[in-house]
């Protein structure tokens, strides 16, 4: 299968970052979650690694760009408590990040189901996963009406008319107006929770797709 296109690896921020060790890098992440280009900056060392061993394992590209974007979301949480002086090694030697990497890849594509093709909405086109990632953590601090509207009108696609029957036979008692109203109030505070960097880094006008 053929490696994901990382455009992002040739912008001058995270070009800037290239002689950062491993070690730097993920302490960065740690210390500044408010900045992305550091997680970004580990993706690009080590995503061709991470889809090699996803491709290897699933028979369809389409399974396999979901995993790939699935293991780095695992990854991210992972990060902020990932100390690699600390290991489960016998003998208490201290990983590396890459076999760290390796190790965390193999639990995800041995222990996550994959829906069926039909079902998957992902393309790593659209957002690749450091800002998948970026966006999910925003998408995650709406209040859940809220998230929800979001998620239909952007994943799905639906109207604001749909999107407020369906709530309405769930027993929300909303307008399309409202709706639209939450929609737009929401996609707001999801482009001003991005870090700044992120939106340098992937976006070129507010952000429009989910």
């Amino acid at each position: 299968m053929r490696t994901p296109n990382l455009p992002e690896s040739n912008h001058p921020i995270i070009k800037s970052l290239f002689h950062f060790s491993d070690a730097d890098l993920l302490t960065l992440f740690q210390r500044h979650p408010e900045q992305g280009k550091y997680f970004t900056a580990i993706f690009c060392r080590y995503s061709p690694i991470v889809y090699m061993l996803i491709s290897q394992a699933c028979k369809s590209p389409v399974q396999a760009e979901y995993l790939y974007a699935k293991t780095w979301r695992h990854i991210f949480y992972e990060f902020g408590s990932l100390d690699l002086r600390v290991s489960d090694e016998p003998g208490g030697s201290v990983l590396t990040l890459q076999n760290w990497l390796i190790n965390t890849t193999a639990v995800c594509v041995n222990g996550m189901d994959l829906p069926p093709v039909e079902s998957i909405q992902y393309n790593v086109e659209i957002a690749s996963p450091p800002l998948w990632c970026y966006l999910q953590q925003a998408l995650d601090l709406l209040p859940p009406l809220q998230r929800i509207i979001v998620l239909m009108s952007q994943t799905f696609g639906w109207s604001e008319s749909r999107i407020a029957a369906y709530l309405q036979a769930e027993g929300e008692e909303i307008s399309p107006a409202e709706v639209r109203q939450l929609l737009e109030d929401g996609c707001r505070r999801i482009q001003d929770t991005l870090p700044a960097d992120i939106h340098t880094i992937y976006l070129d006008q507010p952000v429009g797709v989910i």
